[in-house]
């Protein structure tokens, strides 16, 4: 008997614009006009403009009535602030990212990985250190970046081509080879750990751990971010086997479903 396959998604173009448009916006410091949102969309300026309407209609799009220009509206609010207090993991992760940004003085992360393509910032302890990463819960990163990316690459149980074409696309400041950074995945996969000296960003070192669901493949990580100066190899391995701690607490009290 043939196993059962998930339902088939039909593409709804409204919505699918309509999230575009949103997620443009949030990555944007400043308002944008409709013109900006269809050219950078691809979108037909008509097009944009009904479904920009409906935004600003539902409270999620503000306009300037003066220069017609576009942000996110304060219908935002709700809905994410639902997100994070209904949520399992950020509720649970905080505690831990407070106690280790705390203790070794690092900007701790908890990091949602829904898919290859993206990985989102949903918990964050900043610290008092400098810090040269622009973080806010929401962030988005690519998935296969940094030190979290190789922990995403180890267990998240996708096919090789899908994840080296993800990775031939990435952007580093000191990039590594595909070969080494493929030994680099394997390590990780062995040790429970990563740590990024200076390949994303030079002189930053970010150390990332998995958080492992009932299935054994990675749905969630718990990152830190340092200066490379603060962050020497025996304070980064002391850093990452505390990671490795919470984590492991963390993933015991999530549902089974994670």
């Amino acid at each position: 008997m043939p196993n059962p396959k998930a339902p088939r998604v039909r593409a709804v173009p409204a919505v699918t614009r309509a999230i575009a448009i949103l997620r443009l916006l949030s990555r944007s410091r400043s308002p944008q006009s409709l013109k900006a949102i269809a050219e950078s969309l691809e979108l037909v300026p008509s097009t944009a403009l009904h479904i920009a309407r409906a935004l600003v209609a539902e409270d999620l799009l503000q306009v300037d009535p003066l220069t017609k220009r576009y942000r996110l509206g304060v219908g935002m609010l709700p809905l994410a602030r639902a997100v994070l207090e209904n949520s399992d993991f950020p509720n649970l992760v905080r505690p831990k990212l407070d106690d280790l940004s705390h203790r070794y003085g690092v900007m701790a992360i908890g990091v949602e990985v829904p898919d290859l393509d993206n990985m989102i910032v949903i918990a964050l302890a900043r610290s008092q250190a400098p810090v040269r990463l622009h973080v806010d819960v929401g962030s988005r990163f690519p998935a296969l970046i940094s030190a979290t990316g190789r922990c995403v690459a180890a267990f998240c149980g996708q096919p090789q081509k899908e994840i080296e074409k993800r990775f031939r696309l990435l952007r580093w400041h000191n990039a590594p080879s595909y070969e080494s950074w493929r030994k680099e995945v394997e390590l990780v996969r062995r040790q429970g750990f990563s740590i990024d000296r200076g390949n994303y960003i030079d002189g930053v070192t970010i150390v990332a751990v998995p958080v492992l669901n009932s299935q054994g493949t990675i749905s969630h990580t718990i990152a830190a971010v340092g200066l490379g100066s603060q962050l020497d190899r025996a304070r980064s391995l002391a850093l990452a086997n505390d990671m490795g701690v919470a984590a492991r607490e963390v993933a015991a009290q999530l549902p089974p479903q994670f």
